[in-house]
C-alpha cells in the first residue's frame, strides 16, 4: 500500500473557480484588510500568497503594514476605523505578532462579522456551542473540507490531534466533536503519546517539529494530515515524515501543496461570505 496524496492545490483551484464566478455577479468587489506588524520572514511569505490568490479570484486586498514597535492603541485604532469601513468586508491580523502585544486583545476589536479568520471569542464560542459562528478559522475549515472529499460520514471516527494552538488544534477539535467523531488533542505535555496516536483513524499534526511522525506512530490505513511548515536540511517538510510513513498510511497530505493552498482558499470563501452577509 502507498498513501494517496490529498493535493490541496487541486481542491483550493476548484474553490477558486466558484469563488471567482460568484464575485463577478456582486455590484461591487469584496475587499479583505490584512494588518500586518513586523517583517517576520514567515508572515511575509504567506500575506504575499494571499494577496496572490485573492487577485486571481477579483478580490480586492488592502495591507496595513506597521513597524514592529507599533503600539495596540495604534492596531485597535486602524480595527475601529476598518469595522466601520463598509467598503471593508473582512479584516485579519496576520500572526504571529511581535512579543509585546497581546494578540487576543487586538483580535478581538475585529467585529465578528468581519472577522474571516473566525478568531473572536462570538465565533469561537458559538462554534463551540455546536451553533452557527459567523465564520470558522481557515486552517480547519480546509482540513475538514479535504476529510470530506475522503469520508462521506465522519462519526465515530477516531481522531488524534497533535497541537493544542488557538489557530488550529482547538477549533479543529470541536468542528470533529461536531461531526461526533472520538477526539483526542495532545500537547507537547502528553506522556505516551505514541499509544494515542497508533488508535488514530485521522491523525493531524500541527505542532511545528520537523518530522516528528514516523511510521511507528501510526495504525496501518491511517489517513494524515501535515499543517506543520519547517526546514530540514534547507528542504521545506511537515511534521509528518512522509517519506517513512507513506507505505503505511491510507491518505497523506504533502507539505508543501496540501494544508496551505486550502488554508488560503478558505480564507477566501470566508471574505466572500462576509460580503454576502453584510450586503444582504
Amino acid at each position: 500500500m502507498t498513501a494517496e496524496i490529498i493535493n490541496g492545490k487541486t481542491t483550493a483551484s476548484g474553490i477558486y473557480e466558484i469563488l471567482a464566478q460568484r464575485i463577478k455577479d456582486f455590484p461591487s468587489t469584496p475587499k479583505l484588510a490584512i494588518i500586518m506588524v513586523g517583517n517576520d520572514d514567515g508572515s511575509v511569505i504567506y500575506v504575499r500568497n494571499k494577496q496572490k490568490a485573492a487577485e486571481k479570484i477579483g478580490l480586492k486586498t488592502e495591507l496595513f503594514h506597521f513597524p514592529e514597535n507599533a503600539s495596540e492603541d495604534e492596531i485597535i485604532t486602524l480595527i475601529s476605523r476598518l469595522n466601520a469601513d463598509s467598503q471593508t468586508n473582512g479584516i485579519i491580523v496576520q500572526l504571529p505578532l511581535p512579543a509585546h502585544l497581546t494578540t487576543n486583545k487586538i483580535i478581538n476589536h475585529i467585529m465578528p462579522q468581519k472577522d474571516v479568520d473566525g478568531f473572536n471569542p462570538y465565533n469561537t464560542g458559538m462554534l463551540q456551542n455546536n451553533e452557527q459562528p459567523y465564520f470558522v478559522a481557515a486552517t480547519p475549515l480546509g482540513i475538514m473540507t479535504m476529510l470530506k472529499n475522503i469520508y462521506s460520514d465522519l462519526s465515530g471516527k477516531n481522531v488524534v490531534i497533535i497541537g493544542a494552538s488557538l489557530i488550529v488544534g482547538r477549533p479543529l477539535a470541536t468542528l470533529m466533536l461536531n461531526q461526533e467523531c472520538t477526539v483526542t488533542i495532545t500537547h507537547i505535555h502528553t506522556r505516551n503519546i505514541k499509544e494515542l496516536t497508533r488508535k488514530a483513524d485521522i491523525l493531524i499534526a500541527a505542532c511545528g517539529v520537523a518530522k516528528l511522525v514516523k511510521k511507528d506512530w501510526i495504525k496501518d490505513g491511517a489517513v494524515l494530515i501535515d499543517v506543520g511548515i519547517n526546514r530540514d536540511n534547507g528542504k521545506i517538510c511537515g511534521d509528518i515524515d512522509a517519506d517513512d510513513v507513506k507505505e503505511k498510511a491510507a491518505f497523506l497530505t504533502p507539505v508543501p501543496g496540501g494544508v496551505g493552498p486550502m488554508t488560503i482558499a478558505m480564507l477566501l470563501q470566508n471574505t466572500v461570505d462576509a460580503y454576502i452577509l453584510q450586503h444582504q
